[in-house]
């Protein structure tokens, strides 16, 4: 039988292709930041994409103090953080998370829309989060990506 033979190529370790790229999160929506940021570490923008491996990029994002919400959401968004113990839930806003570091709001955005099991917590690494235009990464030599 004459067919064509076609084989399913499966990333590992030793295959990927990973890269640096900067994100510039100024004037930038938070979900819509967050969920470009999310797709490039986890690597599915990549052709060669395998669930199993972590074959995403390294991002950094810079500027994260300049981060937009929409609508009323820095007063009415709420998070919720629970200890386990009787009296241990906690409410914050996004205005109170900014107060204390802009850095944590985008990292707690993107860090929920990767997978929650052993791959997604090593993928969090690859995230790097930045209050100013400086960041440190100049040896890797970054690429702009513009959203």
């Amino acid at each position: 039988m004459n067919t064509l033979s076609y084989k399913t190529v499966s990333a590992n370790k030793a295959t990927v292709d990973k890269q640096w790229l900067v994100i510039d999160a100024e004037s930038q929506v938070l979900g819509r930041l967050s969920s470009e940021v999310a797709k490039r570490i986890r690597g599915k923008h990549k052709p060669n994409f395998t669930p199993h491996v972590d074959c995403g990029d390294n991002v950094i994002v810079i500027n994260s103090d300049k981060i937009k919400l929409t609508g009323k959401k820095w007063d009415d968004k709420v998070y919720v953080r629970y200890s386990g113990y009787p009296g241990g839930q906690k409410f914050t806003t996004p205005k109170q998370l900014m107060a204390k570091s802009s850095t944590r709001i985008i990292e707690r955005a993107v860090k929920g829309m990767l997978p929650k099991n052993r791959l997604g917590r090593a993928l969090f690494g690859n995230l790097y989060v930045y209050e100013g235009a400086e960041h440190p990464h100049e040896a890797q030599q970054p690429k702009s990506i513009n959203l």
